[in-house]
Formats: C-alpha cells, structure tokens, sequence
C-alpha cells in the first residue's frame, strides 16, 4: 500500500492510500486528537484529492474512512465559522458533494461519532458501510444553524420529510440499528468487522465494469430530481449506449462460455 501526498502542498489533516492490488484508494480524515474535525480548507483539499483519484486508471473503488475509533468525524472547526464571509458558506456543499460527482463508487466507512459535515461527507457517498456504534446527527440546529451541505435535502430525499424533520429540527442523535432501518446505513456490523464488510463490498464492485458502474451512478443520480418519465429516457439512452462496448461484449460471450468476464473499462 503506498501513500499519495500531493506535489505541492499538504493535505490538511487528510492522508491518501492508495492499493493498487485491491485497486482501492482509501481517504482517511486523520485528526483522532480533534475527533477528525475538518477545517474550511479540508473540504477543499477533499474535492482535489478526489479530482485527482478521479483520473487515477489504477483505482477502481474510493474509500472514505476517520482516523481512529471515536469518529469518523465529529463536523467541521465551529470557530472558522464566524471568520467566513456569506458567499463563502453558501458554496459549501460544492466541496462536499465531490464523492457524489466522482464517477466511481465511493465507500464510507463510519464508527462513532459522524456528525455535521462529516454525515453530509458520507450521504454524498455511493454506500454506508457503519460500526453498531456509529451515532448520525446534523447537530446545526443548537447553534443557531441549518446544515449548509447538503445534509437536509440528502437525508429527506432517503427518510422521508417526516423523519427528516424529526432528525433535523431536534437534533437527534440516530444510532446505526435506527439509521439502518430508515436507509441512511447501507450496513452494520461490529467495529472489528466495518473493514471485512468494506473488503466484501470492493471485491462485489472490482469485478464489475468501471464503465458500467460509472454510467449506472450517473443514471440514478441525475434521475433523482426528475419526472419518471425523463428518468426513463435517461436510462434508455444510457443503455443503448452500453450496447456498443467491449465490456459489454466482454460480458455476454463469458456468459455463455461460462467464464468470469474480464472488464476493461471499454
């Protein structure tokens, strides 16, 4: 496993892993000390690092992971909060929405506290992979605050208006049996096991078409905001246009020999 730093500056509390065997780059909020609270500069330093994964042909999977066992990260540095222009804040949810704009499926996995930013960091991923000791909050509304990226529209969109509100308005602290059974945890398990459940996840998807993969994400994200109907045509198009691919070649002559397809991304 080797460690990705980037050329010109650090990364602010952020490490990079890359394994290229497993075809995998794990992104791991690494400030234990702090609970993995993520600075102003952290969400934009995870847009890059993403950007950057994004075009790297060796991984096929990002995992998104907090340092440590208390959190995968307890929210954003409060005090920077009243340092930051309007404007600013407004555009939070750009930097945080990186995961859901990658074109490869992203993973989060979750222990303890996963509060403020760090649930909006993790419902913008493709799956939820979470300890039973996982706690999800948007805690914005005791100071005087609402989510500013993405959390409320994320989660009423997978819960519901009414459990949305019952989470948000009051602040709740869900815990990952109830979080599971609204949708928001996609698994839970015990701590030990999150990394064998997260490796199970990556061998389903790594045998899978990157292709394929990347165009079935894009269909069901742009769809979400859509009628039925242009959701139809979204995914009619799309898969008349995977007709034309080698993986999908690829996968119809392994089907009938009877062998695992070799997909190529093609």
């Amino acid at each position: 496993m080797t460690t990705i730093n980037n050329q010109t500056t650090q990364w602010d509390h952020i490490s990079v892993e890359k394994d290229v065997e497993a075809k995998t780059a794990t992104i791991i909020l690494d400030r234990p000390e702090k609970m993995n609270t993520l600075s102003f500069i952290a969400r934009s330093h995870l847009h890059a690092i993403f950007n950057e994964l994004n075009h790297d042909d060796d991984v096929r999977v990002i995992i998104i992971k907090g340092a440590g066992e208390k959190a995968f990260t307890s929210g954003g540095n409060i005090a920077e909060f009243m340092e930051q222009h309007p404007a600013v804040l407004s555009e939070l949810h750009v930097n945080v929405a990186a995961p859901e704009r990658s074109p490869k499926p992203v993973i989060a996995q979750l222990q303890g506290y996963t509060f403020g930013v760090g649930l909006e960091i993790a419902m913008a991923c493709d799956f939820r992979i979470a300890a039973d000791n996982t706690l999800l909050a948007l805690p914005e509304i005791n100071l005087g605050m609402i989510p500013g990226s993405g959390g409320s529209q994320r989660v009423a969109k997978i819960v519901g208006v009414g459990r949305a509100k019952d989470m948000i308005m009051r602040g709740r602290r869900i815990p990952a049996e109830e979080a599971h059974q609204w949708g928001l945890l996609t698994t839970v398990t015990s701590p030990e096991n999150v990394e064998e459940e997260v490796d199970k996840l990556v061998k389903d998807l790594v045998r899978l078409s990157p292709m394929t993969l990347s165009v079935l994400k894009r269909v069901i994200n742009s769809s979400q905001d859509t009628p039925l109907s242009m959701g139809m045509e979204i995914e009619g198009f799309a898969y008349g246009m995977l007709r034309s691919t080698e993986d999908f070649n690829e996968g119809v002559q392994a089907f009938g020999n009877k062998v695992k397809p070799n997909f190529k991304g093609k």
